[in-house]
């Protein structure tokens, strides 16, 4: 648009004539308080000058209200300035973590009173609860020092549970009363053995029972014994069974091995042991033992087989 000089009066500025100024649509910038931070410069505001008022302002004071409006054509129209907002300089803060709006103060409902941030209040511990702790680290304390020193003993013995053995084995005499009654006479010679080299075995309760294919006879209790480190101990056991009864199956089956030769025998046996760990340390344990054993017939039955399995 080309600029030339305004020949109408009535659009020629004046010295007393007041100036309007429209507002500007940018938002006045909030006002916050000053940086924490040292050596940030200030906001600097510079106001820019106003243009002369626009077109459609009202007429000045003294000059009839009767003229007419300027006209919209093109060469009548006045060169207006546009108005330029306020410029504002705003210092570069450095980044703060969400957590800095809560060091800022609070204010309540309105921005009238200030929201106080209590501390939390300490509890003290009850003396119970102390008591209960330290009872359970007590307990613990005991349970890992106890499994240490087991594991220290177990390292330095090496304990070893002892066996059971039937060395020899005799029947005197098998004959059935009235077809179906056992009358037997055996003997055997029991083995306990200790394979320990530094750990004492003592035996308090000691039975054996005969058994014919499954069948009860007789039992024998021995009196209690120990075993030394590396040494065995024998015991004649002497088992005697009267008038068992038996049933026709096995009677018959019986009197058949007599006469081959060759009756088949078992011995079951429970034992009560003690072992003692250099004669500070003992624990006791429960301990059965199965031997099958095919003897002879009687009267000069002699062992001919065996078989002995010993467990805890």
């Amino acid at each position: 648009m080309s600029h030339h000089n305004e020949t109408n009066p009535h659009f020629l500025p004046r010295q007393h004539d007041p100036i309007i100024e429209f507002p500007s649509h940018t938002p006045p910038p909030r006002s916050r308080p000053p940086s924490r931070h040292r050596g940030h410069a200030p906001v600097v505001v510079e106001a820019l000058p106003h243009g002369p008022p626009t077109h459609g302002a009202p007429p000045p004071h003294g000059h009839p209200a009767s003229h007419p409006p300027p006209s919209h054509s093109p060469q009548h129209t006045p060169h207006v300035k546009p108005v330029t907002p306020l410029a504002v300089e705003v210092p570069h803060q450095e980044s703060r973590p969400h957590s800095d709006s809560h060091t800022r103060p609070q204010h309540g409902r309105g921005g009238r009173h200030p929201a106080f941030i209590h501390p939390p209040t300490s509890q003290r511990t009850k003396p119970l609860t102390w008591l209960l702790a330290a009872f359970c680290m007590l307990f613990w304390i005991l349970v890992i020092v106890g499994g240490l020193i087991i594991l220290i003993v177990y390292l330095v013995f090496r304990p070893r549970s002892p066996w059971f053995d039937i060395s020899t084995a005799t029947i005197n005499a098998a004959y059935l009363d009235m077809g179906y009654l056992l009358n037997a006479d055996v003997t055997v010679l029991a083995n306990f053995s200790n394979p320990n080299s530094k750990v004492k075995v003592d035996f308090s309760y000691v039975i054996l029972d005969l058994y014919y294919d499954h069948n009860y006879l007789t039992t024998s209790y021995i009196n209690p014994f120990a075993v030394m480190k590396g040494e065995s101990k024998f015991a004649d056991v002497h088992m005697v069974a009267s008038q068992v009864k038996l049933s026709s199956k096995r009677s018959m089956q019986l009197q058949k091995q007599i006469e081959e030769g060759r009756v088949n025998l078992e011995i079951k046996g429970l034992f009560r042991a003690r072992s003692k760990l250099g004669g500070i340390f003992h624990y006791s344990y429960w301990m059965y033992a199965h031997c099958q054993l095919a003897v002879t017939g009687p009267p000069t039955g002699v062992l001919l087989r065996k078989k002995c399995v010993t467990k805890r």
